[in-house]
């Protein structure tokens, strides 16, 4: 990630504000019930052009940043998937038009801080912290070159016409995917995902956005990814917060692959509205974690695809 520009030194109380400014912007949707991670998609400007957010150089957004980049584009009617700094603005010979208010991101590191332990030796600890700063949409920003930006095109997919590209990245995965039945889920004990055929769906990328989701649950396990499971099928808190990884993680993944879904709610989407907002109002900093556990997923599956390294666990 490009480093962002330098700030006035902050409280560790400031820094935390970061945590609570995020996630009341993720609240404030949610308690309208849209998941700002869906609702950029059902946005007919965008049709052609999904993506995650990008930066002025085309390198993607993760993380948090995806989500408040992704509901900031709705909520502005941005179509342009690029964003930069006031500054980057400039080293490209533009500038951000006058009046237009920019949005936050953040910018996730660790320091290192060095104590005495009750031994009197020294032991050094990883602090981890957020750092806010601020970005322009293309769209505020005037001067560009020519064609900077452009986003790239999707050809348009015939009604239940396979998406090769789609198939060739889950198969590689390795995951047993099974066919039958009227529901989708990942089943631990047996690792296996179970879903309906894909002519039950509204359309084909809807298909492929469910696969996501209960890929992203197959990450999970001990010998993956090592999210606990344990108490995902007595403790609703738990299993919240589970499913906002997995619906994270298979929004992020859906636009890796161009993919774009019109999600119809789950049977359950009501009873997780509530959880999430009962997760998140009492753990301001879930959302962030959980968006970063989402990432982490998505990251195991491309490792996974030909020419990557494996990623270690």
């Amino acid at each position: 990630m490009k480093k962002p520009m330098k700030t006035s030194g902050r409280s560790g109380a400031a820094r935390s504000d970061v945590y609570t400014r995020i996630t009341d912007i993720v609240l404030a949707h949610l308690e309208e019930g849209v998941r700002p991670w869906v609702q950029p998609w059902s946005a007919a400007r965008l049709a052609g052009c999904v993506s995650r957010p990008l930066r002025f150089n085309g390198e993607p957004y993760s993380g948090i940043n995806v989500l408040l980049l992704w509901s900031e584009a709705v909520s502005r009617g941005f179509a342009a998937s690029t964003w930069m700094t006031f500054r980057q603005a400039l080293e490209l010979g533009g500038n951000v038009r006058k009046g237009e208010t920019g949005t936050m991101v953040v910018y996730a590191n660790r320091i290192k801080k060095t104590e005495t332990d009750a031994n009197g030796d020294d032991v050094e600890h990883e602090i981890p912290f957020l750092k806010a700063y601020t970005v322009f949409n293309l769209e505020q920003i005037e001067g560009l070159p020519a064609g900077f930006g452009a986003p790239l095109q999707t050809p348009a997919v015939k009604p239940f016409e396979r998406l090769e590209h789609a198939d060739a990245f889950f198969r590689a995965t390795g995951a047993t995917i099974r066919h039958g039945g009227a529901a989708a889920f990942y089943a631990p004990g047996a690792d296996v995902i179970q879903m309906p055929p894909i002519e039950t769906f509204r359309d084909v990328e809807s298909y492929y956005a469910t696969l996501a989701h209960e890929e992203i649950h197959w990450t999970g396990p001990s010998h993956r990814l090592n999210r606990d499971f344990s108490r995902y099928a007595k403790d609703r808190s738990e299993r919240a917060r589970e499913e906002l990884i997995a619906e994270l993680g298979a929004a992020f993944l859906a636009a890796d692959l161009g993919i774009l879904p019109e999600l119809e709610p789950r049977a359950d989407h009501a009873s997780y509205l509530a959880s999430w907002l009962e997760v998140l109002g009492g753990d301001k900093r879930f959302i962030v974690q959980a968006a970063a556990q989402a990432q982490r997923a998505v990251a195991y599956l491309h490792a996974l695809q030909p020419g990557s390294a494996k990623m270690a666990a």
